[in-house]
């Protein structure tokens, strides 16, 4: 019986970890070329959702990422949050 094409969480649910080994699964199944056109279809639209989550969550991240602030002989002085957050607030 094969693979269901698509996974049982919605994509909105998934960690960047859980969608990136969802995606390269997929892949890996496309790329073997014995999956049926339909379900072919289904896994592509799985993994275009997959993808765009990954793309998403990495863009949040970096988003938050810290910024360095260097002293005028450009050494770094400490770091602050980028949108203000203490860093003990970023939840990953």
């Amino acid at each position: 019986m094969p693979d269901a094409p698509a996974g049982t969480r919605p994509v909105e649910e998934l960690s960047f970890e859980a969608a990136m080994v969802e995606l390269e699964t997929i892949v890996d199944k496309l790329e073997k070329g014995n999956v049926p056109l339909e379900e072919s279809i289904a896994y592509y639209e799985r993994g275009e959702a997959l993808k765009t989550r990954c793309d998403t969550l990495l863009k949040n991240a970096e988003m938050r990422v810290e910024k360095v602030r260097l002293r005028a002989d450009g050494a770094a002085a400490g770091t602050e949050p980028l949108d203000g957050e203490a860093p003990d607030d970023i939840p990953f």
